[in-house]
């Protein structure tokens, strides 16, 4: 666990880094893939996203890689400022990392992560992704705002728990693993006792 605002910073930074990538992904391929092929008549949904000119966002068509940078900006922005804290002090109403068992510490985090980024992306991707192009109504974006919860609370939560949370656990404590230090005035070890022989 990060010990200090830099590595917190670390943390979510990796967090991120990973969720970002994966909710694009899942959103462009797993729930938009077939509408996109459809639309433009594609084998594949990249080459459907190269046909219409990139990914529609903010009224317009950008590029992939533009609306990865955006959503991690946000992502980032938000992790570090509501995400990790309020997570954290929302898991210690329940448990004790004192005393209660880690692993329920750290589930008990990366649920209430998911309860408070998942609900406040989805609102900013209703917002990037609104249709402007048909003028702007706040029940659509109301209506918008809770189909995009009810597609992406399921996979945030067991893409969290089981995917990305371990991965990123694992690369965290590679980063900066701590080295064993030896005791402080530590006894050498006594020689071995020699057998002795009788004449």
């Amino acid at each position: 666990m990060p010990k200090n605002q830099f590595q917190r910073m670390v943390f979510a930074f990796l967090t991120v880094l990973v969720t970002v990538h994966a909710y694009v992904f899942y959103s462009l391929y797993v729930i938009n893939g077939d509408t996109l092929m459809e639309i433009n008549g594609a084998d594949h949904v990249l080459q459907a996203i190269n046909a219409q000119g990139g990914v529609y966002m903010f009224g317009r068509m950008l590029p992939i890689w533009a609306v990865i940078l955006i959503e991690f900006c946000f992502a980032y922005g938000l992790e570090c400022v509501m995400g990790s804290p309020c997570s954290f002090r929302l898991a210690c109403k329940i448990f004790d990392p004192k005393k209660d068992h880690p692993m329920l510490v750290e589930t008990a985090v990366i649920c209430a992560t998911v309860g408070l980024m998942c609900p406040t992306m989805s609102f900013l991707a209703a917002c990037f992704y609104y249709p402007y192009y048909s003028g702007f109504n706040v029940l659509t974006l109301l209506a918008n705002w809770l189909k995009l919860v009810c597609y992406n609370l399921p996979f945030a939560y067991f893409s969290q728990l089981f995917f990305i949370q371990p991965l990123v656990r694992t690369v965290f404590k590679r980063l900066f693993a701590e080295k064993p230090q030896n005791a402080p005035n530590a006894e050498p070890a006594p020689a071995p006792i020699k057998a002795i022989e009788h004449a």
